[in-house]
């Protein structure tokens, strides 16, 4: 069973305290220290990716080309067709020369009637090449549709199974912005570059190919005069492409960081108008755009150079061949005939020069992408499962055996630390902001791996059991809830597959969630939208109780569950978890002392360590750090009424 209640868009859990989303923490004991372009999301922070990557066109191409490789008996076929195809598409201007060569040698030569039964038939011929041409055509561009489909619907799986084995340390130093972007507008643009240039590539290629071979059958001398173009065109192609190429980098770089900062802008929406940050977060949106459009101008601009400057260099071609072949023509060296089929040659012959180099751009901004997505490809995944098992069933003792644990190497935050929490127990966790509280059950949900010790669970070590072996004997309920898109019913239901009727609605009256429902127009197939602002924070939070109530888990976490509730409500909440935690090991973290009176051992933890544990009364005999704790919230309580007084 799933007994995870709270997920962010990657699926795994989030805890509140120390988020392990996207969201660089702001305690400054738990969290690791991230580079500077790593701020946000949030509100106010900037939600910059990684620097900028050099980009190595030739490598990350033959990759990209790679992921085509189970599609090569399409590619064969295509290939095939596009080969015939080019090469009827050639023959055409010869098959019309002769029909030339007919019509003046009967008109012009000889003045005798022309031959329409055999210019018919040359042109009949000349019609079936080209219609078999664009029958061909037509097939061989539907396949590589196919193909290219195929294949980056093959990437985008590659890549959302990718983003479940990655570790959650990942995204904590990716903005949630900048990571959608990849997954997204890269694909995107990958899937789009790659259609848009493989066929034409191919085309252009056998048509370049095919000309040059009937140009110098029907002239080599002219045939050498055009072979002038191509180092032009090459050497132009190289010197625009060297230089848009990292421009166009720098362009989907620049829009996954405005991504991220409309993100975090949109999400802390509430914060930003609170704090009267309209005007800051737009003068950062308006950098961010301007950064975007300077990248998108540079790299177009640069890129659409190609175009005009191969316009140039055809023209100049076509007036050199026409020039010559003139020539050759009044010297009895050339039919009129040839030179028409030549001259068409000609435009034929720079039309795929022309093409090809302006597909650049494409080609460019694909492979731009491409390595984007690469990066997430590439990042390194959490240690693969062991192949252990738990006992059955599992009675919950969870044991710490001089556990060590950092975010960062030169931060330690918890050192040798040694606990236990027998089965059934209770056991709370408090301590001031950054202590470790949240880390801790982290840890036992194999959130991250440790330093150094071990954690085991009825003897056997975590590490050694697949984390979603371990996970489905956990069930969490977080300070920040989350709801997905759907009814009440649906999200209930989330916390055990195959949940029948009768179980979700047994959770939703030991939760005290039926006793609202009832007051909604939909009931149970209430739809909660995309914010879940049609709910308050307590009914959402009551229905992640819910959640977890029906999942059964041999082991409890609650992270300051309550806080969302209303006093009368805390109190039905604190009796349903009473229900809920019989006969299951619980780990609580609480701000509130009142809340875990009750729990068989309270654990004070100050900077990753455990200072202090016992009962609730005896820690407050001790007046140690517990004491100092209570007292701060007492004196607390009692300025509150005073003032209210």
């Amino acid at each position: 069973m799933s007994s995870q209640t709270n997920i962010d868009e990657t699926g795994t859990p989030v805890p509140a305290e120390e988020p392990t989303t996207a969201v660089p923490a702001k305690k400054a004991n738990e969290r690791p220290k991230y580079a500077p372009q790593h701020r946000g999301p949030g509100p106010m922070g900037h939600g910059a990716g990684t620097g900028e990557k050099a980009v190595s066109f030739v490598p990350s191409m033959k990759r990209l080309l790679g992921h085509l490789r189970p599609e090569l008996v399409g590619i064969i076929a295509v290939i095939v067709m596009t080969l015939v195809a080019t090469g009827l598409n050639s023959i055409g201007p010869v098959i019309l020369g002769q029909a030339t060569n007919l019509i003046f040698d009967a008109a012009v030569v000889n003045h005798t009637p022309i031959p329409f039964g055999d210019l018919g038939r040359v042109l009949l011929l000349a019609l079936a090449a080209y219609l078999v041409f664009f029958l061909l055509s037509w097939a061989a561009g539907w396949m590589i549709n196919s193909i290219v489909q195929r294949s980056v619907y093959r990437m985008r799986k590659q890549v959302s199974e990718k983003l479940d084995r990655l570790p959650l340390k990942y995204f904590d130093g990716q903005p949630r912005g900048e990571l959608l972007s990849r997954v997204t507008n890269d694909v995107d643009n990958v899937s789009q570059s790659l259609q848009q240039t493989l066929g034409q590539i191919l085309t252009n290629l056998f048509t370049l190919l095919g000309v040059l071979v009937m140009m110098f059958w029907v002239s080599w001398v002219l045939a050498l005069v055009a072979l002038v173009t191509i180092p032009i065109a090459l050497g132009v192609t190289m010197l625009i492409g060297s230089r848009s190429q990292k421009l166009f980098a720098k362009t989907w770089k620049a829009t996954g960081e405005l991504n991220s900062q409309i993100e975090e802008a949109y999400t802390g929406h509430d914060l930003v108008t609170v704090f009267g940050r309209r005007r800051e977060v737009e003068a950062r949106f308006r950098e961010k755009n301007g950064e975007l459009f300077d990248a998108v101008f540079g790299a177009q601009f640069i890129s659409g150079i190609i175009m005009p400057v191969m316009f140039f260099v055809g023209n100049l071609n076509y007036v050199v061949i026409a020039v010559v072949g003139g020539l050759m023509v009044t010297a009895g060296s050339m039919t009129v005939g040839g030179i028409q089929a030549f001259i068409q040659y000609s435009r034929m012959f720079t039309q795929p020069i022309t093409s090809l180099a302006s597909m650049a751009n494409l080609l460019q901004s694909g492979v731009a992408s491409a390595e984007r997505v690469f990066e997430v490809l590439d990042a390194e995944e959490e240690t693969p499962d062991a192949q252990g098992s738990l006992p059955s069933p599992v009675s919950g003792r969870v044991a710490f055996e001089h556990v060590s644990f950092s975010y960062t190497a030169e931060r330690p935050l918890i050192t040798d630390l040694s606990l236990v929490a027998e089965p059934g127990s209770t056991v709370a966790i408090v301590g001031p902001t950054g202590a470790g509280k949240t880390t801790l059950v982290n840890l036992v949900l194999r959130f991250y791996d440790l330093q150094a010790g071990r954690i085991t669970l009825d003897g056997v070590d975590i590490a050694s059991v697949p984390r979603n072996a371990l996970r489905d004997e956990i069930g969490m309920v977080l300070q920040d809830t989350w709801l997905f898109g759907g009814t009440i019913r649906d999200n209930i239901a989330y916390g055990k597959a195959g949940a029948t009727e009768e179980e979700i609605l047994a959770a939703a009256k030991a939760t005290y969630v039926d006793r609202f429902v009832h007051s909604l127009p939909d009931g149970y197939d209430t739809v909660i939208n995309e914010e879940a602002s049609n709910l308050s924070a307590g009914e959402k939070q009551l229905i992640t109780i819910a959640r977890a109530f029906l999942s059964d888990p041999s082991i409890l976490i609650l992270d300051e569950a309550t806080s969302s509730v209303d006093t009368r409500t805390e109190v039905l909440v604190q009796r349903a978890m009473n229900k809920l935690r019989t006969d299951r090991t619980s780990f609580v973290i609480a701000h509130r002392l009142s809340t875990i009176r009750d729990a068989d051992v309270i654990l004070v933890m100050e900077n990753g360590a455990i200072v202090e544990q016992g009962s609730h009364e005896g820690l407050l005999a001790a007046e140690g750090a517990y004491y100092r704790l209570y007292q701060a919230q007492f004196a607390a309580a009692i300025t509150e009424e005073e003032d209210a007084a």
